[in-house]
């Protein structure tokens, strides 16, 4: 299988990477800095913006599937720090990437999104909401519920996965999923782990048309 990879710089993405060409998957990535991007067998890297829809044309090109671990960046992890990347970046890129995807015959998706988004807002702790509400993580949520509504309306064969808390740890473990707050989640996870169940999803029937919080089992 041939895959298109959005955000293959961030720390996440670049597992994703390892993770699927270890898995023995085509992969092309499309980044504005194709420098980047170490070069593998298997990778093809496309230099352009995911906002541009010519870009992303041609790098979806052949592929079958695409993961998304696209986000809004800041310019460091503390909360209220600014916001480098537009504030819609994640529901612009979904509008002009769905139908290039319909109109090339790409069905499926899996997009990286986070706990607490939309409807599994309920299920998160009063202090995490306070940051949501109070800082500019919010304003990564706020998009990444603009886009899943983009994405369920499309006719792709979607999968929404939204990790919790992320560590860098290198442990294996085992992830639990959790569906409307059943069974509950931890609150940590790798992105070892978010990695690894990314590229797997793609081969899972029973998670499309799915939105799926995942933590450390």
């Amino acid at each position: 299988m041939k895959i298109l990879l959005l955000g293959a710089t961030g720390r996440t993405g670049k597992l994703v990477l390892r993770r699927a060409l270890d898995g023995g998957y085509q992969v092309h990535c499309l980044s504005r800095n194709s420098q980047r991007i170490e070069k593998h067998d298997g990778l093809t890297i496309f230099e352009g913006n995911p906002n541009n829809p010519t870009d992303l044309g041609n790098a979806l090109s052949e592929c079958s599937a695409i993961i998304s671990v696209l986000n809004i960046s800041r310019n460091s992890d503390f909360p209220w720090s600014g916001v480098r990347t537009p504030k819609t970046y994640l529901s612009d890129v979904m509008k002009l990437l769905l139908p290039i995807a319909e109109k090339q015959n790409v069905r499926r998706i899996s997009v990286c999104s986070a706990w607490g988004v939309a409807d599994s807002r309920n299920d998160i702790p009063k202090w995490f909401k306070w940051f949501i509400d109070n800082s500019n993580i919010g304003v990564a949520y706020q998009d990444h519920e603009r886009q899943k509504r983009i994405i369920s309306q499309s006719s792709l064969e979607w999968t929404i996965v939204r990790p919790v808390g992320l560590t860098n740890s290198k442990r294996k473990e085992s992830i639990q999923e959790t569906y409307d707050n059943a069974p509950k989640p931890s609150l940590l996870i790798s992105r070892q782990s978010v990695a690894e169940y990314l590229v797997d999803s793609l081969k899972r029937a029973d998670l499309i048309g799915k939105k799926v919080v995942i933590s450390k089992g």
